[in-house]
């Protein structure tokens, strides 16, 4: 089968721009169902592999609007699953204040409800203030990541404890349930101590797919040895390239078929008709930024604390990766230092996209560079960040996709029916099915 773009959409009800919102016409809320009912439509229209939405704890003063006021994913994917009919829908939920039997159950839950289209987005909670509203202390970088390995090798382990025939549901046997088709689990771990079944059948993907999106050593080794789809940072072709390249390996390593592994970088495409136009709309977002958000932001993605007498001045080169970002810190530094940034460039580019790629052009030159990036093998698709809803978003959907459908790039229409299906993954098997030809 010929290789095409997968395409996902990062919702962000009020957009992906720090300061989308502002413009006449674009939604306001990431609070409102009917906005993201509309979203989810417009995506699927878009023929979009997945919906994806990030989830964090508490609030905290210069977080981006649908960071600090929004609805909890999994309920929110629950509701769109009933408006939708093709597209995944992946929500995100932590390793570092959950429990595997609650994840494992949500999740085999929505696959249910989608008809096997659900994604967990497994992440690990980087910033400290969350453990505030648990009444917890918050665990370092390393923690937190030895806790993700044994929490997602849990969670796998309670999606595989039903046998997918063990619901006969026989009228003539009245047997409705097979029970020695049912595994529980004794898990004594350093972490989790977990015993028994979920009380719910295997899902219709087996695993509802697997995101994650972190850029550290221990984030990269995880994501090899478990993901589905990796959420990249990137900022750059060939160090993007060199990064997919190591990933591969790493799959390979890990013992897993390196196709078996979607890289899907951020990017926010400000589309419009001629490359000038998209020039203006980026300056006129740009315009609406607020200093004091952008520099919060500055301090929360990279590392560094400035203030606005510091915004024009070259910037050092000695900043620390912060223990929170580090996929984010690393790819922003790389590129302020390649690219002899000022902090107020830097600045910019974070408050744009939060520190993904931002391409701004016509539809052609918006699918060159989608080009570009996959055919050289820098990725598999991308994850689109529009910098507001609706206009932003339609302007993709109805202006790059025919573009990169016209080159042979992108499917014209869903042949499959779970997000497995889309993203060319097999389901996989139940650790029984070879023991009794099940």
């Amino acid at each position: 089968m010929t290789r095409q773009i997968h395409l996902g959409l990062f919702m962000q009800g009020t957009g992906n721009h720090v300061a989308g919102w502002r413009l006449p016409g674009a939604h306001a809320s990431f609070q409102d169902i009917d906005v993201c009912v509309s979203l989810a439509r417009t995506a699927e229209r878009g023929k979009f592999d997945i919906l994806f939405a990030g989830d964090g704890y508490g609030v905290r003063a210069g977080s981006h609007p649908s960071q600090a006021a929004r609805l909890q994913p999994l309920p929110m994917f629950s509701a769109l699953a009933m408006v939708t009919k093709h597209i995944g829908l992946g929500a995100t939920a932590s390793t570092t204040y959950n429990d595997p039997y609650t994840v494992a159950r949500g999740y085999a839950t929505l696959d249910h409800i989608s008809k096997g289209r659900a994604a967990w987005n497994a992440v690990t909670t980087a910033q400290p203030e969350a453990g505030l509203v648990f009444g917890r202390q918050h665990p370092n970088h390393a923690e937190r990541y030895e806790v993700a390995n044994e929490f997602i090798a849990v969670v796998k382990q309670l999606w595989d404890c039903w046998e997918d025939d063990a619901i006969p549901a026989d009228r003539d046997s009245g047997v409705y349930i097979e029970w020695d088709k049912i595994h529980a689990i004794d898990h004594k771990g350093k972490f989790f101590n977990v015993q028994g079944a979920l009380n719910l059948g295997r899902s219709p993907q087996g695993h509802p797919v697997i995101l994650q999106a972190g850029g550290s050593e221990a984030g990269q080794t995880l994501a090899a040895a478990t993901a589905d789809v990796v959420f990249a940072v990137v900022q750059d072709f060939d160090e993007s390239r060199e990064s997919y390249k190591a990933l591969k390996q790493r799959v390979v390593a890990a013992g897993r078929d390196p196709d078996a592994v979607c890289s899907m970088p951020g990017v926010m495409p400000i589309v419009a008709e001629t490359d000038a136009a998209a020039r203006q709309q980026l300056n006129m977002l740009q315009n609406f930024v607020d200093d004091s958000v952008s520099i919060k932001m500055l301090a929360s993605r990279v590392g560094i604390n400035v203030t606005r007498d510091d915004l024009d001045k070259p910037l050092s080169i000695d900043f620390e990766i912060p223990g929170s970002s580090h996929g984010f810190s690393r790819t922003l530094r790389n590129k302020a230092m390649r690219d002899g940034m000022t902090v107020r460039e830097l600045y910019n580019l974070v408050a744009a996209a939060r520190g993904h790629l931002v391409i701004c052009g016509s539809p052609k030159t918006i699918a060159d560079e989608f080009e570009k990036w996959f055919t050289g093998r820098a990725c598999d698709g991308f994850i689109v960040l529009p910098a507001y809803f609706p206009g932003a978003f339609d302007d993709f959907v109805d202006m790059v996709v025919p573009e990169l459908q016209r080159r042979g790039l992108y499917r014209h229409d869903y042949t499959g029916v779970t997000l497995r299906d889309h993203l060319g993954l097999p389901r996989p098997d139940g650790p029984y099915t070879a023991k009794t030809g099940r």
